[in-house]
């Protein structure tokens, strides 16, 4: 068999005009051996020699083994000595070592998933950093980011809360903003929305109903699952906070409409080769004008004062007097406030704009002054109470004529 240096020599002959019998006298090979390469359209290749082993009776049986129960070289080493193994482990461990090559999985792929239009949206919260205040201390400014799936169009807002109710309102803003939602939100593990495996957060959940997409949630310790937005909040990061000054909340909100407006939504992006803005007329989404705005409430814990007073925002709301003492919740919404004990309204009002004010029920206020007057105990009579089982017997004044006769 003629190696391929041998083959391109005799091709190189031909070409440069040798014929058949001086290219065979030049090279030592017969005649017809030269026609026989120079009709070939590649070059000749070795047959490969496939070599037995010791191990291809027992293959079938240790990957059998190895896919059900994982086990170690050493351990089928000896489980197939007595099926006439006779080679050495040395062998086992190579072919488990093919085994485990060929079912290894590299946990930084990550296969590009693109949806059509008004299918998916991906949300996140990022940490923008820690300010100053004037009095010394500092606080935290986190960023809510939302992009669509399909157009990348994107929306963010800055909060100083991560809260559910807070959550809530980013939503609704990111959805006035975006026109309507898509039929489904991709979420991670954030603890406004999980709480639990399968469980989303009952407070959110109701948000979702009323607003009927899906909150979905990505698999566990893979941001990549939600790539889209991993990237936006990158990009946020990168073109919008780096190197700016705000001042205070309203005002980097302000800038970042700005930003989204003029920059993220309007540039090519790298991926769709389009602009966001304008793939954002093919978004299927559900109009939100086409529902009832959600009512946000916020809920927190107190403690009913000795005054039957509940304290919300430095202002005071009473409810039933006989709730003193108790723990209940306050669900504050943009202008009612409920008081709850478990799952019963105790008190309804409506919100106090002011300061240090106090919002009571007449009814409230009649039943505390009713509890509150001590009324002055009834004495029971003194003495004793005798019953008699028996009637007394009634006897006629002529028996004891009778016996004094």
């Amino acid at each position: 068999m003629l190696n391929l240096d041998q083959f391109m020599n005799i091709r190189f002959l031909q070409k440069q005009g040798h014929p058949v019998r001086q290219i065979a006298r030049l090279t030592g090979h017969s005649r017809n051996t030269v026609r026989k390469l120079l009709r070939a359209k590649t070059a000749p290749t070795a047959p490969l020699r496939v070599r037995g082993s010791k191990l291809d009776a027992h293959r079938d049986y240790l990957t059998e083994r190895w896919q059900a129960h994982r086990l170690s070289a050493v351990r089928l080493f000896a489980e197939i000595q007595p099926r006439g193994f006779s080679g050495s482990v040395k062998i086992v461990r190579r072919f488990l070592a093919q085994l485990q090559a060929a079912h290894r999985t590299d946990p930084r792929l990550t296969v590009r998933f693109e949806t059509p239009p008004g299918e998916q949206a991906q949300c996140d919260w990022a940490e923008a950093g820690r300010y100053p205040q004037p009095d010394g201390t500092t606080i935290k400014v986190y960023a809510f980011v939302m992009v669509l799936g399909y157009s990348r169009y994107l929306y963010a807002e800055f909060t100083r809360s991560m809260d559910v109710a807070t959550l809530i309102r980013c939503h609704q803003n990111a959805f006035a903003f975006f026109g309507g939602w898509p039929r489904r939100i991709l979420y991670d593990n954030m603890r406004q929305v999980v709480i639990g495996p399968d469980r989303i957060n009952p407070r959110f959940l109701d948000f979702v109903r009323h607003h009927g997409f899906e909150a979905k949630r990505c698999r566990p310790y893979r941001p990549r699952t939600k790539g889209k937005v991993e990237r936006s909040v990158s990009y946020l990061r990168d073109s919008f906070l780096n190197a700016r000054t705000f001042d205070g909340l309203d005002d980097i909100n302000a800038q970042g409409r700005h930003w989204l407006g003029q920059v993220a939504n309007v540039r090519v992006h790298g991926t769709t080769r389009a602009r966001p803005c304008d793939r954002l007329a093919e978004e299927a989404l559900t109009a939100a004008a086409e529902l009832n705005p959600y009512q946000v409430t916020h809920s927190t814990a107190r403690t009913v004062t000795v005054e039957a007073l509940v304290r919300y925002q430095t202002n005071d709301y009473s409810v039933p007097a006989r709730w003193v003492g108790a723990r209940v919740s306050v669900d504050a919404g943009d202008q009612v406030i409920h008081i709850r004990a478990g799952d019963l309204v105790i008190a309804r009002h409506p919100v106090n704009a002011g300061h240090g004010q106090r919002t009571e029920s007449p009814a409230h206020v009649r039943e505390r002054w009713a509890l509150s007057v001590p009324s002055a105990p009834v004495a029971p009579p003194k003495g004793c109470h005798i019953t008699f089982a028996q009637a007394v017997q009634v006897r006629p004044l002529s028996s004891y004529a009778e016996v004094a006769s």
